[in-house]
């Protein structure tokens, strides 16, 4: 490990990394792999066509558990919901058994302080606990917000000192099920805990790449085991952060701190999937002044997708409208292997956000080509059981 990377916080995968050739970097104030011997592009096709396996432990996941239970499954759970949607705008008092939701964690003034997971347990003696998984650069502060908003009432349990393994690809169901047959039973976006004690799993059938997949929370002491244990299937191969990342782009999926910031609202981040209509009529969401008022009149800018000609138009690049007036600029791009061409996530203005809309990307002081191309670049092949 080098010397800038070893006063890092590690996984409990690191060891696994370092000895598999990984190139280490910070990321999220933990060091964690960018990339194997393969190279950023093949694992990214690898992913693609097989199965990937990534490591994802720097997250935050944690459990939010009532204080005082009161032991009716959907009074606790309602309790608990009451708590976390204080600082979310989704319908978590809505979740089903089971359910995980994709949520916002939001400032007074409805910017975006994080994105993230929520969901309820299946077990009805579970009710009144939550699983919230956070993003790593911002975990503090969200696990800082959500004690917050729970007061008393709950207690927030970090579980980031675990091990959380993404399984991401068409094979990730096959590779998976043979260890653990009950991943079958999960739909895209459902969760659920496996097993009691110190060997629990807790595994959702979710992820960041757009394929079908699963993260699933190992305990410390299992976590390299059960990596391995992956690994040693033909059809699976360790994906760094550099795949990760074009793997998310290609799916038009928002990063936090450069796709999504605290200025950002809902809207303008055309996430308004993930605000919860019963709420907004109630109007109880954070900043739900503004997000309503967006709604109703159209945000200044909105988050739109980029075919991009040319060289890759990279984060803070700047976008030309028809005209030549710099619009806008660009907060995620890079090349897609999947599509062989340069893709961008960007800022614009409504007006000029309709797909087939033709703009410019300035890179190195040139203006290369652009065009508003429907997010997500690459299909989705999410897997919703009947």
């Amino acid at each position: 490990m080098s010397a800038e990377t070893t006063s890092l916080k590690t996984t409990p995968l690191t060891e696994a990394h370092i000895a598999a050739g990984a190139r280490m970097v910070e990321f999220g104030g933990y060091s964690m792999p960018v990339q194997y011997r393969d190279g950023v592009l093949k694992e990214h096709l690898w992913t693609r066509e097989h199965a990937g396996i990534f490591d994802v432990s720097h997250m935050g996941p944690a459990f939010l558990a009532l204080t005082e239970p009161t032991g009716d499954p959907e009074a606790d759970h309602a309790a608990a919901a009451a708590l976390i949607e204080t600082v979310v705008c989704g319908d978590i008092a809505g979740l089903k058994p089971g359910q995980l939701r994709y949520t916002l964690l939001l400032n007074a003034d409805g910017g975006i302080v994080d994105d993230l997971m929520i969901g309820r347990p299946v077990n009805p003696a579970e009710q009144g606990v939550l699983y919230i998984v956070v993003n790593a650069g911002t975990k503090d502060e969200d696990f800082r917000l959500i004690s917050a908003a729970a007061g008393t009432k709950a207690a927030l349990v970090p579980a980031d000192h675990n091990g959380l393994i993404a399984v991401q690809g068409p094979e990730a169901l096959a590779v998976l099920s043979e260890h653990i047959p009950a991943a079958a039973e999960l739909s895209f976006m459902q969760w659920g805990r496996l097993g009691d004690g110190p060997e629990a799993l807790a595994i959702s059938r979710s992820g960041y790449t757009g394929e079908d997949g699963f993260e699933i929370l190992v305990p410390k002491h299992l976590a390299d085991a059960f990596w391995s244990l992956l690994l040693a299937d033909a059809r699976v191969k360790p994906i760094g952060l550099g795949a990760r990342d074009s793997l998310r782009l290609e799916a038009g999926l928002p990063l936090y701190g450069h796709d999504l910031d605290a200025t950002v609202s809902p809207v303008e981040a055309n996430l308004g999937f993930a605000l919860s209509k019963r709420r907004l009529k109630r109007g109880d969401i954070p900043g739900a002044a503004r997000i309503s008022r967006e709604l109703a009149e159209a945000p200044a800018r909105v988050r739109v997708g980029l075919k991009v000609e040319g060289a890759p138009a990279r984060e803070g690049a700047e976008v030309a409208g028809p005209d030549g007036a710099v619009v806008g600029r660009v907060t995620s791009g890079g090349f897609s292997p999947s599509l062989g061409h340069p893709i961008a996530l960007a800022y614009v203005p409504p007006a000029l956000s309709a797909p087939g809309t033709k703009l410019a990307a300035i890179v190195r002081g040139k203006a290369q080509a652009a065009v508003v191309t429907p997010l997500p670049f690459v299909p989705h092949r999410y897997v919703r059981n009947r």
